[in-house]
This record gives structure tokens, C-alpha cells and sequence, in this order.
């Protein structure tokens, strides 16, 4: 039987295409020298059946789109230089709902402050969205280049979005899963800090944690320092989910993870979630003390 791409996964294509080219640098973004710095360049395409929640509506999507791009650039400390969009739009859509969309990526286009500079239109059976980031950043953070001894680093909480995914009415939760906000000011913080390695987490902590994973170091994460409420608990328990399964292997809250000396000098709200060590491995302490592996699992596009 012929080998299917739900058989091998999204990170598994991507590998095969960066296998292909011998100039990529896999990680968040390309990197292009561009005169005395670098172009920070990114794309990600968006689907309306997979990537946006019924309860959205067609202003945040257009947000959404340019959100996970501007994401990209945060994760490497990038200044916003310009935005590209391409949408693929049903023929009996409204043109009102066209025109949200539109107002969705202008309006974050400007909270962002990266300009709209150009993009194309077609027609298809439901609503896709790519867009393409372009930043410039002269020496930008890169995934896989964190020291032992570093500290492992939140800006912010995660699990928020994808307990969302679960939730109606209006809360901290469903707002967060249907506008999430890119950390852009504060990547740049954390480059100039002397961050050793960042990404942002958009398929989960474990799956971000592998991909940062120098050779032959390893991560250990502390539950406790993940600082999950009692609420957040209480309403994961009430829908029969595995509130640590929501926080580590879900995403789609787009805070980023970085690695940062212990002498840092970082003037930003962050979060300590846990060390570098030498144990080639990524293991949590629970909150009883107990050490177990975390599992590389997270969002796969082409596993439903």
C-alpha cells in the first residue's frame, strides 16, 4: 500500500522539503543576508475547516492570519518590515464577510505596525488564508542553541487557547482561542536580553521543547512553575480532559519559549519554567515529585 502523508506528518514533510535545499536554515523562519543585516522571511496558510474555530468570526480570522506569521518573527527577534496576503475565497461568499476579513488583517496589520504591501486572490470550495511575515533582524535567535545551565522561559500562560477550544460564552479562554496576540515587542526584548534560543509555541509545549533540543542536552520542566490554576483544572476535570495534556501537547497561544542565561538582565513579565541539563532527555517533575518523560506529540495538520 502506497505511504500516505498522514502517515508520516507535517514535520516529516517539511524535513523532506528543507532536505531538498541546501540554503534553508531549518527553524522558525528563512534567514536571507540582506546587505548588513538579515531578511527575516515567513508563510503560513490557514484553513478554514481546520484552523478556525466555528464560533470565530471572519474579522478574527483575517487577525488570526496575520498573527501567526508576525509570530514567526517574534520567535526571532525580528522588527516587522512588511506583510503579504493570498486568500482563496468561495464564489458565493458575501462580499460583507470578504470585507471582515480585510478589516481583520488591517486591523492587526496596524496593531503589529507591519505594514500590508501586497498579495493575490482565487477561488476556493472554503476560505484559505497564507500569508507571508518579511522582518529584518541582524543577528536573529535561532531554536536549537540553548547552554546548559540556561534557564528554560514562558512569557506568558499556555493551555489558555486550547481549553477555549472547548468552551462557548465569553472568557479569558475563548477570547484567547479566537484572538490569539503575537509576543513581537517582547521577542525583540528578549533578543537584546541575550536570549541564547527562542520559538513560539503554536503546536504545544512538548512539540516546541523537542524541536529546541540541542545534541546531547536535555530539558527537565517543572509542573508547579507552569503556575496552572485551580480554575483551569476544575473546568478541564468538568469536560473529562487531561488538563496537562491541554498545556503540553495542543498549542495555539503563541507565547514564546526561550532559553536564557541565569545572569540575565530581562525587563519583561516571564516565566521560569525550568533548566537546561545534561540528560539528553525532556522530562516534568509533577507536582507530587514524581519525574516523567514528556511525550513528543502535538498538532498535526494531517491527523484529524
Amino acid at each position: 500500500m502506497a505511504l500516505k502523508v498522514s502517515d508520516i506528518g507535517e514535520k516529516e514533510l517539511i524535513n523532506y522539503i528543507l532536505s531538498k535545499s541546501k540554503d534553508i536554515i531549518p527553524d522558525d523562519t528563512a534567514i536571507t543576508k540582506f546587505g548588513d543585516t538579515n531578511l527575516i522571511s515567513t508563510c503560513d496558510m490557514l484553513i478554514e475547516s481546520k484552523h478556525f474555530p466555528k464560533e470565530m468570526s471572519y474579522f478574527q480570522m483575517g487577525f488570526k492570519a496575520v498573527t501567526v506569521n508576525v509570530s514567526d518573527l517574534a520567535a526571532m527577534g525580528a522588527n516587522p518590515l512588511g506583510f503579504l496576503l493570498s486568500i482563496a475565497l468561495p464564489k458565493d461568499l458575501e462580499v460583507d464577510y470578504f470585507k471582515e476579513i480585510i478589516n481583520g488583517v488591517v486591523n492587526a496589520c496596524d496593531y503589529y505596525e507591519i505594514p500590508l504591501i501586497g498579495g493575490d486572490t482565487n477561488e476556493a470550495s472554503e476560505i484559505i488564508i497564507s500569508g507571508t511575515a518579511l522582518g529584518l533582524c541582524e543577528n536573529p535567535l535561532m531554536k536549537n542553541t540553548a547552554k546548559h545551565g540556561d534557564l528554560i522561559c514562558l512569557t506568558g500562560d499556555i493551555g489558555i487557547a486550547a481549553l477555549g477550544f472547548n468552551l462557548n460564552g465569553d472568557n479569558i479562554y475563548t477570547k484567547k482561542s479566537l484572538k490569539p496576540l503575537a509576543r513581537l515587542k517582547e521577542g525583540i526584548i528578549i533578543k537584546n536580553a541575550g536570549a541564547t534560543s527562542a520559538t513560539d509555541i503554536t503546536d504545544g509545549l512538548a512539540s516546541e521543547l523537542y524541536e529546541m533540543k540541542p545534541d546531547s542536552l536535555g530539558f527537565m520542566i517543572y509542573e508547579d512553575k507552569l503556575e496552572i490554576s485551580d480554575e483551569f483544572k476544575e473546568i478541564s476535570y468538568g469536560l473529562d480532559l487531561n488538563y496537562l495534556d491541554l498545556i503540553l501537547h495542543v498549542g495555539e497561544d503563541f507565547e514564546l519559549l526561550f532559553t536564557i542565561d541565569k545572569e540575565n538582565d530581562l525587563d519583561i513579565d516571564f516565566r521560569v519554567i525550568g533548566e537546561v541539563n545534561g540528560s539528553d532527555r525532556i522530562q516534568i517533575t509533577l507536582s507530587n515529585g514524581e519525574v516523567t518523560e514528556i511525550e513528543n506529540r502535538g498538532y498535526n495538520h494531517y491527523v484529524s
